[in-house]
C-alpha cells in the first residue's frame, strides 16, 4: 500500500512509499483511509525536527489528524463495517505512570508514552491502517467530509475543559473570550467559545483571505490590530492562545479580566529571547488571581467531546477551514506551506 514516510531524524526524507498491508491484531479494526490532515508537526518531523521510528525500522508513517472507514471489524468491537472512524493520536506508557493508569496519557509523568505517526507508531497517512476498538472513536456519518478535523477539535476541547476546571475554584460565569491565532486550533477554540455562548473574539494578522470570513461567519468578531490594544478594551475572562508567539502570549496575559484565565496551547520555537517587566507581570497575576494553564494532547474524553461538537456545528463552515486538498502522491506541496491556507488534508483515495 501507498503510505506517506520519514526516516526519523533525517532531513529530506520525505516520500510516498510502498508499506506492507497491514493486518489486525487479536480484536483490530481494519480501516481504509479517507483522509489526514496536515499540521505543523508533520512539517517539523519532515525537517527533522522531531520524530521516532518504530523499534527496528527505519522509516516512519507519519500522520495523525485521522480519518477512515472501517473495512473489518471483530463482532464483540462495538464497531461495524462502514463506520466512519478517527484514531487517537497518543497511547499510555506501559509502566504505566498514575495519569496513564487513570485514562489520562494526555498528562503522561514519565514521557514514555507513545504517538500513532510522531513517536514509535506508524501513524495514519496510509492508505490502510488498523486500530485497537478502545483508540477509535466513531463519527457521526455527516462528518464524512470534514472529520479530519477531529484530532486538533481535540486539542482544544481539552483547552475548554481546562480552563472550566480552573473556573470552578470560585464563581465563574465568563461572557468574554479572546483567541490569538485564526488557524485551525484558533479557529475551532472560538467554535467552541460560541458553542458555550460566550462572546468570543479573534486575534490574527491577516486582513484578508478565509480567516476573517470564517470568524464573521461564526458569530464572532475579527481583529487585526496589535493585542495589547484589544485586550486593554475586551479585558476578557478567558484568553485561548493558539500561536506561540512571545510577545503576544505576554501581552495577552498582562490584559485579562480580573482572575483571568489563559489556556496557552501554542508552542514556542526555542532559542528566541524577549525582554519582559517580569515584577509587574507577576504582581497582575497574583492581584487579580489570574491563571496560565499549558494544554496539549487529548484522552479520549476530549474525542468523544470534539465529536459532539463537531456534530453540532455548521458543516459548510467546517467544510470552508478546510482549504485545500491534495492527493496522497503530490504530498510534498501539502506539507509546503501557502499563504491563504487555513487547514490542509491529504485525499488518502483520490488518484488524480
Amino acid at each position: 500500500m501507498q503510505a506517506l514516510t520519514i526516516v526519523a531524524g533525517q532531513a529530506d526524507s520525505l516520500q510516498v512509499s510502498d508499506m506492507p498491508e497491514p493486518t489486525p491484531g487479536p480484536g483490530e479494526l481494519l480501516v481504509d483511509g479517507l483522509a489526514v490532515g496536515i499540521c505543523g508537526t508533520d512539517r517539523e518531523m519532515a525537517a527533522a525536527e522531531y520524530g521516532w521510528a518504530p523499534p527496528g525500522e527505519d522509516r516512519l508513517i507519519i500522520g495523525h489528524e485521522s480519518l477512515g472507514r472501517v473495512v473489518q471489524a471483530p463482532d464483540d468491537s462495538g464497531f461495524s463495517t462502514g463506520d466512519l472512524v478517527v484514531g487517537v493520536v497518543r497511547r499510555p506508557d506501559p509502566e504505566p505512570c498514575g495519569a496513564c493508569a487513570h485514562g489520562q496519557f494526555d498528562m503522561c509523568r514519565n514521557g514514555r508514552y507513545t504517538e500513532r505517526g510522531i513517536k514509535e507508531l506508524h501513524g495514519y497517512a496510509s492508505e490502510r491502517w488498523t486500530v485497537e476498538p478502545q483508540y477509535a472513536v466513531k463519527l457521526d456519518p455527516a462528518l464524512s467530509e470534514v472529520g479530519v478535523l477531529m484530532e486538533p477539535t481535540t486539542v482544544v476541547a481539552k483547552a475548554w475543559e481546562q480552563v472550566e476546571k480552573i473556573g470552578a475554584r470560585s464563581w465563574f460565569e465568563p461572557r468574554t473570550a479572546l483567541v490569538t491565532g485564526a488557524g485551525p486550533i484558533g479557529l475551532l477554540a472560538a467554535l467552541l467559545g460560541v458553542q458555550r455562548g460566550l462572546e468570543v473574539h479573534v486575534l490574527d494578522r491577516v486582513t484578508s483571505g478565509a480567516k476573517p470570513a470564517l470568524v464573521a461567519d461564526l458569530g464572532a468578531t475579527y481583529h487585526h490590530t496589535d493585542v495589547q490594544q484589544v485586550a486593554k478594551s475586551l479585558r476578557p475572562d478567558v484568553v485561548i492562545e493558539a500561536t506561540g508567539v512571545g510577545s503576544l502570549i505576554f501581552d495577552a496575559l498582562a490584559t485579562t479580566g480580573s482572575y483571568g484565565i489563559t489556556c496557552l496551547t501554542g508552542v514556542s520555537s526555542p532559542g528566541r529571547s524577549l525582554t519582559i517587566d517580569a515584577g509587574s507581570l507577576n504582581r497582575d497575576i497574583v492581584l487579580e488571581n489570574d491563571a496560565i494553564v499549558g494544554s496539549v494532547n487529548a484522552n479520549l474524553d476530549h474525542y468523544h467531546a470534539a465529536a459532539s461538537a463537531l456534530a453540532a456545528a455548521d458543516h459548510t463552515w467546517l467544510q470552508r477551514m478546510i482549504t485545500r486538498r491534495v492527493p496522497l502522491r503530490d504530498a510534498e506541496t501539502a506539507l509546503a506551506a501557502q499563504p491563504d491556507d487555513v487547514k490542509v488534508v491529504l485525499d488518502l483515495q483520490r488518484a488524480d
